[in-house]
């Protein structure tokens, strides 16, 4: 077993897999940006060390920082949880590479053949596994999007190579959006993934979206550990993951879970995965997806899922830990007929945001109450504690809670229960939306599929909702401010310079003409402010930033003539893709950021004569 894992991640997820080491009696290691030094995962960890600046490219991204701080903290394992770095192929290959660090997933050479999609659908397509019709090699030309669709008919879905969650997947519904939506695909990949290359499916309007787990080891033995529900999404993002599915026959699950198998065995996958599945909905007599009902194989995600704590709660199998043991060189232990599903488990994703507002995420506030519920069946993964501040550089999911009971009568009963205990104030959450959900009746019946929230459920609901159990964010304006002091330090012989930060405390005078000579702040950087404000040219209107994020895209040159509604800048902001459009039609007179550009909310994006 390893003396020491690094966990390559932040927040709820870090925690998750601190907790399974500590259960191994291994010790751990947290990295953090400089928006995250006061973060959960920090705290919870043995020894912390910081990668980099708040941008994740720069940070959490960054290959080497991250290696280089598992060898000074001489950890011999790295996890990398899920997202960021979790199914970069070339980053596992590195560590792979590194002397004495094992990486704790699937091999890289696995991890690229599943993690891009077109290598992938080839794989499952010769080991009898279900396909969507679509592309097996990457397109790159808009006439190849439009014979596809003639073909085979539209909508199209263009998805990115490396993509997942419905990030980097855009969907054409007639031939006159194909430029557009082809271009902002490729974006979306690069950006996310690295990986500006894109594939073709059908695109399937009205289906439900069921995932099998999967455990893997290094001798061959391959099994599933159950189906989850993932159908309740919005904008390909999933909400609430449940499991078993309650939609499924006996029959349909058990060919699900067995075409799972058999595609991961043919990829020689070790360690755990998901394999995603599309099944058209095609309800019986009695409610339920008979056994003849297509499914297609959608994607692996080569990595833990967020909702993997569902099929912990029905399995009692500790996923994480089993990743860390067959990383470890130790082989699975039970057979696919040892794997039990008992009662029913459902994970709600607390997300920072107003789903009355489009689901817009919050752009800061603190935790002036945080009391999560508790009692029998119900489980919290957070890294939060009560005066926490928001980190909004990054997703906005900032807690799970999962809830098991004997039946899914039983557990839509007590999840109404915990998410009336769940006190929350200082930052909006959804938490008004997942107790709309359990009153709900398509989705109490599980008839919802996985275009539900984005097409039928009528908004006024949501937006009552969140008017009733809501809160909403407190007054950020009274921050105390931060002063930051060094100190030369010696133990055990040895110097050390540290930076100690302190809230509400005047700056220390610098004396004999120092270049912090006036108390009440803190010095400036060589140069003058680090955050000097955009000078604008003329007295045009200012189009600003709406939240924070990072330009993805500028769409406009100066001395364009624009209408309103018309695109000027492409911001990333939550893992989400967000057209900033004039309010009226002018001429662009100044643009004020440039592509991959990080920028805060009220920063000037474009100016208009």
């Amino acid at each position: 077993m390893f003396r020491k894992v690094l966990v390559a991640n932040r927040g709820e997820i870090a925690v998750r897999v601190m907790r399974a080491c500590e259960e191994l009696n291994v010790g751990t290691v947290a990295v953090y940006s400089e928006a995250d030094k006061d973060s959960g995962h920090v705290r919870y960890a043995d020894e912390a060390y910081n990668v980099g600046p708040a941008r994740a490219a720069d940070s959490y991204l960054d290959h080497e920082a991250v290696i280089e701080a598992a060898r000074k903290a001489d950890a011999d394992a790295i996890h990398p949880g899920y997202g960021f770095l979790a199914e970069n192929a070339e980053f596992a290959a590195k560590v792979e590479d590194a002397d004495g660090i094992t990486w704790v997933g699937p091999s890289s050479s696995a991890m690229e053949s599943l993690g891009e999609k077109t290598k992938a659908r080839k794989i499952m397509s010769k080991a009898d596994v279900p396909i969507v019709p679509g592309t097996t090699d990457p397109v790159t030309d808009p006439e190849e999007v439009k014979a596809f669709g003639e073909k085979h008919g539209y909508p199209i879905a263009i998805k990115a190579e490396g993509g997942g969650g419905g990030r980097g997947m855009k969907v054409v519904w007639d031939e006159s959006e194909v430029e557009e939506q082809l271009e902002s695909a490729k974006r979306e990949g690069e950006a996310y993934f690295d990986n500006d290359s894109v594939y073709l499916e059908r695109y399937l309007e009205n289906p439900r979206h069921i995932e099998v787990q999967i455990l893997a080891d290094g001798e061959g033995n391959v099994r599933h550990l159950g189906e989850r529900d993932c159908s309740l999404q919005r904008r390909h993002q999933k909400v609430i993951e449940e499991g078993p599915s309650a939609a499924l026959t006996d029959e349909l699950r058990e060919r699900i879970g067995e075409a799972a198998r058999r595609g991961v065995a043919a990829a020689d996958y070790t360690n755990a995965g998901t394999v995603e599945f599309l099944v058209e909905e095609d309800l019986g007599r009695d409610g339920l997806l008979g056994p003849d009902t297509n499914f297609y194989f959608l994607e692996v995600n080569t990595r833990i899922q967020v909702e993997h704590t569902v099929t912990e709660e029905i399995t009692g199998i500790d996923i994480v830990k089993r990743q860390i043991r067959i990383a470890a060189g130790e082989a699975v232990d039970f057979a696919q007929d040892d794997v039990d599903i008992d009662g029913h488990a459902i994970e709600f994703r607390i997300n920072a945001e107003n789903a009355a507002k489009d689901f817009a995420p919050a752009t800061g506030g603190e935790l002036t109450t945080y009391d999560p519920p508790g009692g029998i069946g119900v489980r919290m993964d957070d890294a939060l504690k009560q005066g926490d501040k928001l980190v909004t550089d990054y997703d906005s999911m900032i807690a799970k809670l999962v809830v098991w009971g004997a039946d899914r009568e039983e557990c839509l009963e007590r999840s109404l229960r915990a998410l009336r205990e769940y006190e929350i104030e200082g930052i909006p959450t959804i938490i008004p939306f997942h107790r709309l959900m359990l009153s709900d009746e398509r989705f109490v019946e599980s008839t919802h599929t996985t275009k539900y929230l984005d097409e039928e459920l009528d908004e006024s609901r949501i937006e009552e909702a969140q008017a009733q159990w809501g809160s909403e964010s407190a007054d950020a304006g009274d921050d105390e401010e931060a002063v930051e002091r060094e100190f030369t330090v010696e133990v055990n012989g040895k110097r050390f310079e540290v930076n100690l930060e302190e809230h509400g405390a005047p700056a220390i005078p610098a004396g004999n003409g120092g270049a912090q000579s006036q108390a009440g702040g803190p010095p400036e950087p060589a140069g003058g402010s680090s955050e000097a404000e955009t000078e604008i040219d003329g007295d045009g209107e200012t189009v600003d930033a709406e939240m924070q994020g990072t330009i993805l895209g500028v769409e406009v040159e100066v001395g364009d003539e624009v209408e309103a509604d018309d695109v000027l800048v492409v911001l990333e902001a939550m893992k989400m893709e967000n057209d900033i459009v004039a309010s009226r039609g002018g001429t662009v007179s100044q643009i004020a950021v440039e592509e991959g550009e990080s920028v805060d909310m009220g920063d000037t994006l474009v100016v208009l004569e």
